[in-house]
């Protein structure tokens, strides 16, 4: 494996072999890099610099303030240009390693610059696929002896999100507002009570389709650029009555957290794994082969009392009953068209057992069983000025790779 001459301490979640995608601003401009060890490659002042072969892409799509342009290019477009980045930083490449004034213009330390959001998302969706979170809620809130409702097993349950309340990694989230019903009363309008945060993936579409045009599931992975940690979060008691007939509405547009660097599907091809078996079979254009990937995940949350954070859930990707691979196919079977930008969300991760539960809601179950922390405090649910941070990270042999973190706090509500 090519190792970087630029030093990457082992474990780190950005060695040469990763090289996520993100926008950055940097003394007042805003720029597209990789990410390599703890600095960033600009590689909007490489393309302008022309630095970038001229066969490489074709047109200028770096000096811009979102991912979109670059993605749109397609699979090959980001093939080549991942496999330039990684020869022009490899130890044995001179022509950077040994160009100190080059350097000091395009590798800038990640410390120094401001994160922003990696893409311009115009929609959002977000499913329901993990046969544990959706067991789980089942028990809870249905009918313990029949959890899953008749169709979960048959296509992945999904919903369309608010694509404009995104945000990236830092951005605080204030707590919501909404009608709650509690008992036999009439609702009253108030803030939640139970602010809740599910840990996801998000996969992010490069390419999409016509409208009319379904795309089918041997092609899926050819549209998707790359993945992201997602924290959804969740109004819980707003949720619950407003959901029936049509689902969720403002206990979950208020707000979703990405992190800022994609990691593109290239480099998770290594941690690709068969998914849960699907009974009863689904129906042939949901039939798939592998799509899933050995991701840990890991969910913290730290108080204004703690001086850390508190792991409290640790989850894996490779749970998910419904793939993203399906998921895609899905939403565009009926000639849905997705677009470059568009992020999906895989739905809460959850695992077999209580700690790999990937929500409050299932980790407290219902309120019945307190989230205990470090400082003697309890949780339920988020209180004002708690901050939760998502993490995530693949592992197989001596490769590692991550995802960075999705981090927020909660402010009170207006």
């Amino acid at each position: 494996m090519k190792k970087s001459f630029i030093e990457v301490p082992k474990n780190h979640p950005f060695p040469l072999y990763n090289l996520p995608y993100g926008v950055f601003e940097y003394r007042n401009r805003v720029a597209i890099g990789v990410a390599i060890g703890d600095w960033v490659l600009d590689l909007t002042a490489m393309e302008s610099k022309g630095l970038l072969p001229e066969n490489l892409i074709g047109k200028k799509v770096f000096n811009q303030n979102s991912l979109n342009a670059f993605m749109a290019t397609g699979k090959e477009c980001w093939k080549k240009t991942r496999e330039f980045i990684q020869n022009m930083l490899d130890s044995e490449n001179s022509s950077l390693r040994d160009n100190q004034e080059l350097r000091a213009e395009i590798l800038i330390p990640q410390k120094e610059v401001i994160v922003k959001m990696p893409v311009r998302a115009r929609g959002y969706t977000d499913f329901y696929s993990s046969i544990e979170h959706a067991t789980n809620l089942g028990k809870m809130f249905r009918d313990p002896a029949n959890p899953l409702l008749p169709n979960w097993r048959h296509l992945p349950i999904g919903y369309d999100g608010r694509a404009s309340a995104i945000v990236v990694s830092g951005t605080k989230i204030r707590r919501p507002k909404g009608q709650v019903k509690i008992g036999a009363a009439d609702p009253i309008y108030t803030e939640t009570k139970q602010f809740d945060t599910e840990i996801e993936l998000g996969f992010i579409i490069g390419t999409g389709n016509q409208l009319g045009s379904p795309i089918d599931i041997k092609s899926v992975l050819d549209h998707i650029f790359g993945a992201v940690i997602l924290l959804d979060w969740s109004a819980r008691d707003i949720q619950r009555y407003e959901y029936v007939p049509l689902g969720p509405f403002l206990g979950k547009n208020f707000g979703t957290t990405i992190s800022p660097w994609v990691v593109t599907m290239d480099a998770l091809q290594p941690f690709s794994v068969d998914g849960p078996q699907q009974t009863p079979e689904p129906l042939p254009y949901l039939q798939r082969k592998t799509s899933n990937f050995d991701i840990e995940i890991s969910l913290a949350i730290k108080t204004e009392k703690m001086s850390d954070y508190q792991e409290i859930a640790n989850t894996n990707y490779k749970h998910m009953y419904w793939d993203i691979s399906q998921q895609v196919t899905h939403h565009a079977s009926n000639g849905c068209n997705l677009e470059s930008g568009d992020i999906l969300g895989t739905g809460t991760i959850s695992g077999p057992t209580p700690s790999s539960y990937g929500s409050m809601v299932e980790l407290n179950w219902n309120s019945t069983i307190p989230i205990k922390l470090n400082s003697g405090e309890e949780r339920f649910y988020l209180a004002d000025y708690d901050s939760m941070k998502a993490v995530a990270v693949a592992k197989k042999d001596d490769l590692c790779i991550g995802f960075g973190q999705a981090e927020t706090t909660v402010l009170p509500a207006i």
